[in-house]
């Protein structure tokens, strides 16, 4: 028996996803350990190892594992805590600043007493540097090496365990960051390392500047993280491959990792959207939102065809500007903490309880009341089924932590203020998920909406509710999607080159020369990871804008355009990207169009898990009903009795009508009035408004489809 293991490490639970043979998917969750999330990683194998037939040693089962796909919070973590290492920069004379002063732009134009955040290197940490090059690589000045030396004194007397070197125009040439970095290396060899002309050749200096600190910065804690992993898991025995999902929704070689760390800064969640598609395109659908609710964020991501990738963003508001899926992460979720603000509102979150003590109702010297604890007085929860029964809830530590600091301060009784906390987060929610579709062009009621997190299936009628999207699918492995979703990733390297040109008199065979050199370098990556020729794809993506626009649009270039040297069909692409995204074009105006990046994305296709359909087992889910419990119904602001479920009991075809509650071990879904649900052939809830059972034509076979109409009517 052969195994292979997707671990998804977050805040609160560590989530594993095992696939045997091809066979039917395992989860498992344990508690995270934010000390050492090594810790848990090995916790969870050994308990793995315990529920197989027959049970197995830890041992035995490490040495039947092929490939472990992993994703982690530990950057993202350093960077949101400001527990990063301590880092030093290096930059051009004169330039040491723009750290600070980043765009020159204030974030929030209105707010006068708005401060940017402090960077991650100190001042007196950043050290400008001799030498200069112009805009096309040429030596202006010479690169002063007294000053780097000086500089590699004050570091050495400052104990800087990480270094970034960041020159001016150094995407052009990178020479001078090369003879500053062999120094460091010299002088300072326990050092971590970052040279911006390697991380990241493109034009735009503060992106560039503030993506190399980043990466510096959480470089250390990866790397630490990554030695206690692997150090475990030699322990234990394993031999197989370990691969580390990246931000840009593919996965990379651990070495990769440590000398690229920042990739990793939205690791975990990046698994996620890819999962979301493949519940979406099972029902005929070429787009969908994401979303995730754990224990302390959730994040919401859209696709159409594939993820939506960004080319820059923010984390904790410090810039980063290497491709990443565009997923948008709020403090909220089952941890998050319930509170009045200053004004007398009931706010949740972004505070967590984490997994340690967590929610009141964990029973570990949580006092707080948090969105779990609404939860369980809410219904949605059984006290006694909580992750299988394995942990017992205490409803009483709920209602006392709700009373105290939530219902007594709103003169409310406990079951009104819990009811608050669920609806506000729920609000909060929706507002995620406005980021990533209205913000972006697009209309959230023409997309499917995929649920997943332990506690998302909970909360997602009411989102629906208040974004009108009448659909949503919830995969029986919703509770650790991401982990399902590193299973099914690709190895991805995305590469990036400025070129300046304008695309009514490119230098074609310059820039056929440039795109080979990337795909070259694509290939050395995959060389190193052993990916066969038949097994890679790439793509070109130009950034591009009008003259004189400042902002570009990244799209993908058409292979036959590329062949053909066809400027006019490229710049159709971009004129079709540019309207799609603002609404507008200004092709009739003949306006030139201007080439500002290369990107290629060098894709190793790996092996994904096969997953069997089931046969349709009728409309009843009479045999999957486990009883009757009170629960509260957010459209009749009420309680009221309503059926619950055994989720692993359910098959393909059998219908349930709202309100009610599915049960798994390790999630709960709650049917709001409002909606219906029927299983699919791959287990999947799909729920959808009862006044759109159209909707599920795609779920149901022939024999069932006229079922689903009576249920309605019923």
């Amino acid at each position: 028996m052969r195994l292979n293991i997707g671990i998804d490490v977050g805040g609160t639970f560590t989530d594993f996803l095992v696939i045997r043979d091809g066979g039917e998917p395992s989860i498992f969750k344990t508690l995270s350990t934010p000390e050492d999330p090594s810790i848990a990683v090995v916790d969870g194998l050994a308990e793995i190892a315990a529920a197989m037939d027959p049970p197995m040693s830890l041992g035995e089962l490490a040495r039947s594992i092929d490939t472990i796909v992993h994703g982690t919070t530990v950057t993202t973590n350093a960077t949101l805590t400001g527990t990063g290492a301590r880092t030093a920069l290096l930059t051009t004379a004169g330039l040491r600043d723009a750290l600070e002063m980043r765009r020159g732009i204030r974030e929030e134009q209105y707010n006068n007493r708005f401060t940017n955040v402090p960077p991650l290197v100190p001042r007196y940490l950043r050290q400008g540097i001799g030498g200069r090059l112009d805009r096309d690589g040429c030596q202006v000045e010479p690169l002063e090496l007294a000053d780097i030396r000086a500089a590699i004194d004050l570091f050495r007397a400052e104990k800087v365990e990480a270094v970034a070197i960041c020159f001016m125009n150094s995407f052009a040439n990178a020479e001078h960051e090369h003879l500053a970095a062999e120094l460091v290396r010299r002088e300072l060899p326990g050092a971590y390392l970052t040279v911006s002309s390697d991380l990241l050749p493109s034009i735009r200096f503060y992106e560039r500047v503030s993506t190399t600190v980043l990466n510096s910065y959480v470089g250390p804690k990866l790397s630490h993280y990554l030695d206690q992993l692997l150090g475990r898991l030699q322990e234990i025995g394993f031999a197989g491959l370990l691969l580390i999902m990246q931000s840009n929704g593919g996965v990379m070689a651990p070495a990769v990792a440590r000398e690229k760390a920042a990739l990793t800064l939205l690791s975990g969640p990046a698994a996620g959207p890819g999962a979301g598609m493949f519940y979406a395109r099972a029902h005929g659908h070429d787009r969908c939102i994401t979303v995730d609710m754990g224990g302390t964020s959730f994040e919401a991501s859209l696709a159409v065809d594939a993820p939506i990738m960004v080319n820059e963003g923010e984390i904790a508001r410090h810039r980063i500007a290497l491709p990443m899926l565009g997923i948008h992460t709020i403090g909220a979720g089952g941890g998050s903490i319930g509170w009045i603000d200053e004004g007398g509102l009931l706010r949740m979150g972004p505070q967590s309880a984490g997994a340690a003590p967590g929610p009141a109702c964990y029973g570990r010297g949580g006092r707080r009341p948090a969105s779990t604890d609404a939860n369980l007085v809410l219904g949605y929860l059984d006290p006694g089924y909580f992750a299988g029964g394995k942990m017992a809830l205490d409803r009483a530590a709920a209602e006392r932590a709700i009373e105290e600091h939530i219902a007594k301060p709103l003169g409310l009784p406990v079951e009104a203020a819990a009811a608050g906390m669920y609806r506000i987060i729920c609000t909060n929610m929706a507002q995620g998920v406005r980021e990533v579709t209205i913000k972006r062009g697009f209309d959230p009621r023409e997309f499917p909406m995929v649920v997943a997190g332990g506690a998302g299936p909970i909360h997602s009628c009411l989102i629906c509710d208040e974004l009108d999207i009448p659909l949503q699918i919830v995969p029986r492995t919703s509770s650790i999607l991401c982990a399902f979703g590193m299973l099914m990733s690709d190895l991805k390297h995305d590469l990036v080159r400025t070129f300046v040109a304008r695309l009514d008199s490119l230098d074609w065979p310059r820039l056929e020369g440039l795109v080979e050199a990337l795909g070259r370098e694509g290939d050395r990556l995959l060389d190193e990871e052993r990916i066969p020729p038949e097994s890679r794809r790439r793509h070109v993506k130009f950034d591009c804008r009008y003259v004189k626009q400042y902002h570009e649009v990244s799209f993908v270039v058409p292979e036959e355009a590329l062949r053909r040297r066809d400027e006019a069909a490229i710049a159709a692409a971009f004129h079709a990207e540019h309207n799609r995204m603002f609404g507008y074009s200004l092709e009739e105006q003949a306006v030139p169009v201007e080439i500002i990046n290369v990107r290629l994305q060098a894709i190793g296709r790996t092996a994904k898990p096969a997953f069997a359909r089931e046969t349709p087992s009728g409309r009843s889910a009479e045999r999957a009903l486990k009883h009757r419990r009170q629960v509260y119904i957010p459209e009749e602001n009420t309680f009221r009795e309503v059926p619950v479920y055994d989720g692993h009991a359910l098959r393909y075809g059998n219908r349930i009508s709202g309100p009610a509650m599915i049960e798994q071990v390790t999630t709960a879904v709650f049917v709001s009035a409002r909606y219906d649900c029927v299983c699919d052939a791959y287990g999947s809830f799909v729920v959808y408004r009862k006044d759109r059972a159209d909707l599920v034509a795609s779920v149901i076979d022939a024999d069932c489809a006229s079922s689903a109409a009576v249920m309605v009517s019923e």
